[in-house]
């Protein structure tokens, strides 16, 4: 049986619901300490981190020996009632099998119930003998903290007496009344009562023009011909017959 850096009692088991279909950030940081099991050249281990069907796995760290970094983030979608993860870390070969260094536990309440967890977990070889810690950062932004966790709480508000906490000297003149500056308002209406008689358009006076009654009718121009006579008198047409011609005629017979 191995233990955790972090221990289990200062997490108590809390129920936490909810969380299904959740985001769970998980960052493989780095490895410490791990099993060798290269004799000749420096091991290259790689992380393999499993939650439910959801499988991720890091980079190999090439000559990463028994302290790798890998600095690498995935992402889990949160099964309800499913509060470990898996990881399992192994040494990749190119000609053999890859070999097996370490596998650990990660308790995922704390991350959960904090919305964050910076820790380092301890693998088990398969004698079950330390075979290391990989550290990870868990990172849950749905979490719901509680009241005293790590919010900073104000201290409360005592209002203290200021210079304005007392009524002024009576000494010290105070403003006017706005409204002291108006006139009072007349007791006279704008507009005539309504007991005034409605107005008719028949009682109104006929307009008339200024410029007749200021200047008398002109008189019609003198003519320089006589006025003529109406009916005109009759006069000949010059389509009448000529009358006869003076000269000799032929006497009409009897």
């Amino acid at each position: 049986m191995y233990h955790s850096s972090t221990p289990s009692a200062a997490y108590p088991s809390t129920s936490i619901s909810g969380i299904h279909g959740q985001l769970l950030e998980v960052t493989v940081v780095s490895g410490t300490k791990l099993k060798n099991t290269e004799f000749i050249s420096r091991q290259d281990p790689y992380v393999c981190l499993e939650y439910g069907s959801t499988k991720f796995r890091t980079r190999t760290c090439t000559d990463g020996g028994k302290n790798p970094t890998f600095q690498e983030k995935f992402t889990f979608t949160l099964i309800e009632g499913l509060r470990e993860l898996k990881l399992v870390v192994w040494n990749s070969n190119t000609i053999n099998h890859d070999d097996f260094i370490g596998t650990g536990n990660v308790r995922l309440q704390k991350v959960l119930s904090e919305g964050y967890d910076d820790s380092s977990w301890p693998l088990q070889s398969k004698s079950g003998r330390s075979a290391g810690e990989i550290r990870l950062i868990l990172h849950y932004a749905n979490a719901k903290k509680p009241a005293g966790s790590h919010a900073s709480v104000a201290p409360p508000y005592h209002p203290q007496a200021g210079p304005y906490s007392t009524p002024p000297p009576s000494h010290v003149a105070s403003y006017p009344f706005p409204g002291s500056g108006y006139p009072a308002p007349s007791p006279y209406t704008s507009y005539p009562p309504n007991s005034a008689a409605p107005y008719s358009p028949n009682s109104a006076a006929p307009y008339s023009n200024p410029q007749s009654s200021a200047y008398p009718a002109p008189y019609p121009p003198p003519s320089a011909y006589p006025p003529s006579p109406y009916p005109p008198p009759p006069q000949s047409s010059p389509y009448h017959p000529p009358g006869p011609f003076p000269g000799i005629y032929r006497p009409p017979p009897y």
